[in-house]
């Protein structure tokens, strides 16, 4: 089993890091496999809703979204972890997550989500909020854990005092790590949930 783990933050070794370690940790003594992306220093222009994906199956703009995508489709869970910024995610990691998941077109359904915010003080619930929202819109099962999945630190290193924080990432890495197997379980008995032809349906008439 795979976790594909995005870290949101323009620091590669700051407190957003510190807390997808504290869950590798848990995922490598389950068995599971873990590959930490950094996408928040990466130079990642948002979706333009040109559409080419549709039929190319790849984003018209060839960058980490496409090499990423490989990744995103073998994995059997996905972890988004972010800084907060005005009460919401990084917006290079929003720009990474729309066109990752507009452009991939393979069935995302059962893969398990969990979302990660890291912030000095506050904003931390709205950015959770809105980074699960690319998991309920794709049918993949949200992980959770004892509290809000957030960690406390602004200078780098600081989350490490964060013992409630740094012990909610462990217990979110045991209970991601006890549904992606209990999903592989299911998926061998009973396989996956009947899909309907999609209706689509606008408001404006």
């Amino acid at each position: 089993m795979k976790v594909l783990m995005l870290n949101g933050s323009p620091h590669a070794n700051g407190n957003t890091a510190l807390a997808l370690v504290e869950m590798e940790k848990i995922f490598r003594a389950e068995g599971i496999e873990t590959q930490i992306l950094q996408v928040g220093n990466q130079d990642i222009r948002g979706c333009m809703a040109c559409y080419a994906c549709l039929q190319t199956g790849k984003c018209v703009f060839d960058d980490l979204v496409n090499e990423a995508a490989s990744a995103f489709a073998s994995c059997d869970g996905l972890v988004a972890a972010s800084p907060v910024y005005y009460a919401s995610a990084n917006a290079t990691l929003i720009a990474f997550l729309d066109r990752l998941f507009y452009s991939t077109r393979f069935d995302k359904t059962m893969k398990v989500g969990a979302a990660v915010a890291v912030a000095r003080r506050g904003g931390l619930s709205a950015t959770f909020d809105e980074l699960n929202k690319y998991f309920t819109i794709s049918g993949m099962p949200v992980a959770s854990s004892q509290y809000w999945n957030s960690v406390h630190g602004m200078n780098p290193g600081e989350a490490a005092g964060d013992a409630e924080g740094l012990q909610t990432m462990r217990v979110l890495a045991r209970n991601m790590s006890f549904l992606m197997k209990s999903i592989a379980l299911g998926k061998e008995a009973y396989g996956l949930p009947e899909k309907e032809q999609k209706t689509g349906t606008n408001f404006i008439r």
